[in-house]
């Protein structure tokens, strides 16, 4: 028959183990972080002074998180690249404002690749409305001509032959902007070309479908 005795001491001692072990973790892990904030700390001070090396493992030891920071503002692996790359340019001409009393080193590094990724998405906010003016104003402007035209004409065949007229690229990006109703952006990433391209194309083709029905 078991003691009762020695299994209430077995329990206790193996709490008391238990209960030791997680201050002992915790301990040895805020122990390993100050480690590393020190040197890293340290790093970004030599940076300052103009030591690249110090500058480069500094990168690689913390790019990973602000890559994965700007990713999460951006959601876009492209731009977080970019946004990720201008950041160390940033760090590189600005280590020296670091203040280790204000903060630990990537607590600041991690500040500025926000307010970066911040910066970037509100960038290309603007980009985007300026984009949505123009196209509105331009395909407005451009193609209301050819559609009075063909609606005052009531020929569905004239429009089609003349968009034979057209080369093949020309014809799609037209058909895809204005009889697709896609925007110039949505035509460039549907034929994985760039903006400026597409824009050309439907301006090219909208020139050739005037002078083809005759819109002065």
């Amino acid at each position: 028959m078991t003691d009762p005795g020695s299994t209430d001491s077995g329990a206790t001692t193996d709490h008391g183990i238990g209960e030791a072990a997680c201050p002992a973790d915790t301990g040895q892990a805020l122990a390993v972080r100050a480690a590393e904030a020190a040197e890293l700390a340290a790093l970004l001070t030599r940076a300052a002074d103009g030591d690249s090396g110090s500058f480069a493992e500094l990168y690689d030891r913390t790019c990973a998180r602000v890559y994965g920071m700007v990713l999460r503002v951006l959601r876009d692996p492209g731009f977080a690249e970019e946004t990720t790359q201008e950041v160390y340019l940033q760090l590189w001409r600005t280590a020296d404002d670091f203040d280790a009393t204000r903060g630990s080193a990537v607590s600041w590094l991690m500040t500025l690749a926000h307010r970066r990724a911040v910066d970037r998405v509100r960038s290309e906010q603007s980009h985007s409305n300026r984009e949505v003016v123009y196209e509105s104003r331009n395909r407005g402007s451009e193609f209301d001509e050819v559609a009075e035209e063909v609606s005052g004409r009531l020929d569905r065949q004239a429009v089609i032959d003349c968009l034979d007229t057209l080369t093949s690229v020309q014809r799609e990006s037209v058909s895809l902007a204005y009889y697709g109703g896609r925007t110039y952006r949505e035509v460039a990433a549907h034929l994985g070309v760039a903006l400026p391209t597409v824009k050309t194309r439907i301006r090219d083709g909208l020139v050739r479908l005037r002078g083809c029905l005759g819109v002065a």
